[in-house]
């Protein structure tokens, strides 16, 4: 009987969809300004998905990752799209997506866990995999958070754009594990600090100021606990990429982890805040530029709506 000790993310891929509105673009729908955003935020562009829908977003970045591996469609075991924006609830985002890819026969689901959903699916990715129930698993983070933006409310407007990344992850049967254990979690009692609301027409709402303040002051202990696990300190890692949310976010959480080594994603600055997205693209980018080395180790940590968290150490494929 076949048994897998650990697995890996064998190759990665992303897609971003044409359209780019810059933060001059919004100060003509809202009253707002390039500096304003810049300085609250650290977001100069973002890109919006006019006609593609969240299933051909992720079809063009799963489509990347699976030519990346080198797999033919039919090993392909397992399929799960985490996203928060997909309109339509069945068939799956997954399921459309495996058809596309003409995958034929995986078991395929959707996972949303918001802005935390990549890393919550790449773990549970991770413990099929370790279980035996498939060899090799698509996971892709996909979001058309344009769907779900109010093009009034300067507080939000000026954060959401619109992208997919995608990881082939198989299993290992020998050697070390690529994926470490993860540490997760949720504090529902602060749910309500980031919603997708409004009965049938859904909006993107957030207590800005209570998510920054979670963010900042509670998350790198979740960081440093699972470089524990992985059997590594901060000091050790090649790279970091949190979820892509806010760069002052970003810079607050790098900074209390202590990490001179790392090599630090910050996509967020040309790709704004892209949801369960935001990882896999952010961290796509950085093996196509092989801006990491391969195998080193990069802490993913994501965050949001749950509020939820999630973080683990990788091998950079």
């Amino acid at each position: 009987m076949w048994e897998a000790p650990g697995s890996r993310i064998a190759a990665m891929g992303h897609y971003q969809p044409g359209e780019v509105l810059t933060n001059d673009d919004l100060a003509g729908l809202v009253d707002t300004s390039d500096e304003w955003i810049r300085q609250r935020t650290g977001i100069a562009t973002r890109h919006i998905a006019r006609q593609e829908s969240v299933t051909d977003l992720a079809a063009a970045a799963g489509g990347k990752a699976l030519a990346a591996a080198g797999l033919d469609p039919a090993e392909i075991g397992l399929v799960i799209v985490a996203t928060s924006s997909a309109i339509d609830r069945c068939p799956t985002v997954a399921a459309r997506t495996a058809g596309r890819l003409g995958i034929p026969s995986a078991v395929a689901y959707d996972l949303n866990n918001a802005c935390t959903g990549f890393v919550t699916a790449l773990a549970t990715a991770d413990h099929s995999l370790r279980a035996g129930a498939a060899r090799h698993a698509l996971v892709i983070g996909a979001e058309k958070m344009s769907d779900l933006t109010d093009w009034t409310d300067r507080t939000t407007c000026v954060l959401l754009g619109d992208g997919a990344g995608a990881a082939v992850v198989s299993a290992q049967e020998g050697g070390d594990a690529g994926i470490g254990p993860v540490v997760w979690g949720s504090d529902p009692a602060r749910g309500d600090a980031v919603r997708l609301q409004d009965d049938w027409q859904p909006r993107f709402r957030q207590n800005g100021q209570t998510v920054f303040r979670w963010a900042t002051t509670e998350l790198a202990p979740v960081a440093v606990e699972a470089c524990r696990r992985a059997g590594l300190t901060p000091a050790d890692l090649g790279g970091i990429v949190t979820h892509q949310a806010n760069l002052r976010i970003i810079d607050s959480l790098v900074r209390q982890l202590d990490a001179p080594q790392a090599v630090v994603a910050r996509d967020v600055t040309v790709s704004g805040n892209t949801s369960a997205a935001s990882i896999p693209l952010a961290l796509s980018k950085l093996v196509e530029d092989r801006t990491i080395p391969r195998g080193a180790p990069v802490l993913l940590l994501g965050f949001g709506g749950g509020l939820s968290w999630a973080a683990q150490v990788v091998a950079c494929p």
